[in-house]
């Protein structure tokens, strides 16, 4: 007969600290790295750029405080107030790509023989460089042996310079800006397709629900998120465009084609006299404009949530 086991009278091993908070601290060491780069190069430059925009300084001499004399000097700038306006009409129009890419997405979201070629026709313009873009734009509007002059004389219509027209500048460079944000804004709607619950497609067929009405009250309140992205994207992308108005137009004709980004390169960076306290101005009224709009969209976004 085998005696009884006896019971453990060893305390339980103590945990160490690491131990104890392994699983809330974990997280957040693997977050460090991004917060530290992103804390050294964006947060940081940030207020480093407020705090220039109180100065005039050429980049290697002594700053001079002025306070907020530049911003003054932007109240009565010409310049300043052209850009602007570009800046808004680009944030009209580059809008576009939002209902665009959705468009794209739905057509490509099918199951056809074939359909992965289009759907790496219709990717293609967002993995080549804007420059690219903006130099094969100029070709197209070419006034000469531009493809778009060639189609307009097939109609009887005289040849348009697109680029050396004050009318016409910024929405050519807008269009040359949505054929690849078009693309970007449809990869998100595909991602977002992908994660639709079909469950709620068929209730909804059997409620009767198709074509605009399945897209209005099914699909795109599942599309949300990848909403949510796109508008913030596209928003940033419209006000800190500068490679293709540089490629395209280098500001012209006589400055007409300028927006905030490119006049600020043009104060602190060009020939134009390396102002850098004015041109950090001109950055912060930028990215004032951007938090509002941004923060004015989240906003809606929290508000909405709430409500549901």
């Amino acid at each position: 007969m085998t005696a009884p086991a006896l019971p453990d009278t060893h305390p339980p091993a103590q945990k160490t600290w690491w131990q104890q908070n392994q699983q809330r601290l974990a997280p957040w060491l693997f977050l460090a790295p991004g917060i530290f780069m992103f804390m050294m190069y964006v947060i940081i430059p940030i207020f480093q750029s407020v705090n220039i925009s109180f100065y005039e300084w050429d980049g290697l001499g002594e700053a001079t405080w002025v306070g907020a004399d530049n911003y003054i000097e932007l109240m009565d700038d010409e310049a300043f107030y052209t850009s602007l306006k570009n800046n808004v009409i680009w944030l009209v129009l580059y809008m576009l790509a939002i209902p665009g890419g959705l468009l794209v997405a739905l057509f490509l979201n099918q199951t056809v023989r074939g359909i992965r070629i289009y759907k790496s026709l219709f990717f293609f313009p967002f993995v080549i460089s804007q420059v690219v873009v903006g130099l094969v734009f100029a070709w197209f509007y070419d006034p000469n042996f531009g493809l778009m002059n060639i189609a307009l004389g097939w109609f009887g219509i005289e040849p348009i310079a697109v680029l050396a027209n004050e009318d016409y500048v910024t929405y050519g460079i807008i269009a040359a800006g949505l054929w690849p944000q078009t693309a970007y804004c449809m990869i998100l709607y595909l991602t977002g397709l992908n994660a639709v619950d079909p469950e709620q497609i068929e209730a909804a067929r059997l409620d009767n629900a198709k074509g605009v009405k399945m897209l209005w009250y099914v699909i795109l309140p599942q599309l949300r998120p990848a909403t949510f992205i796109a508008v913030v994207v596209t928003v940033i992308g419209a006000l800190r465009s500068f490679d293709l108005i540089s490629i395209m137009t280098d500001g012209g004709p006589w400055g007409s084609s300028r927006v905030l980004a490119f006049y600020m390169y043009e104060q602190a960076f060009s020939e134009y006299g390396f102002r850098m306290g004015y041109g950090a101005a001109i950055a912060v009224v930028l990215f004032l404009i951007m938090m509002i709009y941004i923060t004015g969209f989240l906003y809606k976004m929290y508000r909405d949530e709430r409500g549901r």
